[in-house]
């Protein structure tokens, strides 16, 4: 029988919960076959006693796997390769699983969690509901978040990067060519890294004492087609930005696209500076100015974090941070003589 760290029997829970032992162990295992208030009432009891199974049982199956959102994005290539990396050098396989939204996988997900029951689980969210925590917790499988969003829950480990540092740096370069009217683009209001990369943008400009237009400031989403909209916006100003600050890469190549719609030539007439480093800024015509976050290295931190987290527990909850750099291209020049 599974160890339940001294605190409560599987039998002595089926009793209270006035359920057979098949049940429980239906439950624990994933099964579909139990209804759905059987196995909260079950759910809750496990987490009352707080009953975990010990890392490392046998019969886990060789395999990490990875939750998305969504998986349109070109940076979720980044994120898989990270963790096949990983996951090929012990020996793993990885299964890729899209669900919920930005800020957590749907509720149905857990059920099929838990009868997969993998080595461990790897997501791109902002958190888990504490029902999903516990009953990952219950069955022992660790799970590691690469935080997209910039504010996981303290009882969460998490990899991320240094989002206000990316938006610093970004804004620094502009200054010092010269320009002053900077606009920033970021991503939905609802997440921190669209505040924290703005947060850096609005230090840089502080910083070298120069005025912030609030028109200049626009939250939007990261993608090429949210980028476009509002650089159409903004490029058809009177006193129209010099330079635009985007907070992905996708976003960047729709400010680019704004800019030829309106015949103004980048980085002469504009100049941009995007954020990720995806393969195709270096690709984009011209090669696209941008903040390297290192998506692949941050998920190879979360599948080996995760790894270790499935060989035994560890002391303290992990959270890392992982620093940007600047990667100068032909998206961004001194602003051309008024």
């Amino acid at each position: 029988m599974a160890d339940s760290g001294g605190k409560v029997k599987l039998n002595e829970l089926a009793v209270e919960a006035g359920v057979s032992l098949s049940t429980v162990s239906k439950v624990l295992n994933g099964r579909s076959d139990v209804s759905a208030q059987t196995r909260a009432k079950i759910e809750e009891l496990l987490g009352k006693h707080g009953y975990q199974r010990r890392p490392g049982l046998p019969n886990r199956d060789s395999l990490i796997e990875l939750v998305f959102p969504e998986l349109e994005t070109a940076w979720a290539m980044e994120i898989i390769r990270g963790v096949e990396n990983v996951a090929r050098a012990n020996d793993l396989s990885v299964v890729l699983t899209e669900s919920g939204d930005r800020h957590s996988p749907s509720p149905a997900w857990i059920t099929g969690v838990l009868r997969r029951r993998p080595a461990g689980v790897v997501l791109l969210f902002a958190d888990l509901a504490a029902e999903a925590k516990a009953a990952l917790k219950s069955r022992a499988i660790p799970f590691v978040i690469i935080d997209p969003a910039g504010d996981p829950a303290p009882d969460v480990p998490a990899v991320g990067s240094a989002n206000w540092s990316g938006g610093l740096v970004a804004t620094r370069h502009l200054i010092e060519l010269g320009h002053t009217r900077i606009a920033a683009i970021t991503g939905r209001d609802d997440m921190m890294c669209s505040f924290a990369r703005v947060d850096g943008y609005r230090s840089a400009m502080n910083s070298a004492g120069l005025e912030i237009d609030e028109r200049f400031v626009r939250f939007g989403n990261f993608r090429v087609d949210g980028g476009r909209r509002i650089a159409l916006e903004l490029l058809t100003l009177p006193d129209r930005p010099t330079a635009i600050f985007a907070g992905s890469d996708l976003q960047a190549l729709g400010v680019i696209e704004a800019a030829r719609t309106l015949g103004l030539r980048v980085p002469l007439d504009v100049s941009i500076v995007g954020y990720d480093d995806l393969q195709l800024a270096q690709w984009s015509s011209p090669a696209l100015t941008t903040v390297h976050q290192p998506l692949t290295e941050m998920a190879e931190e979360a599948a080996r974090l995760v790894i270790r987290m499935s060989e035994g527990a560890l002391e303290t909850i992990p959270r890392m941070d992982l620093a940007t750099r600047l990667v100068i291209r032909d998206s961004t020049a001194a602003p051309a003589a008024d």
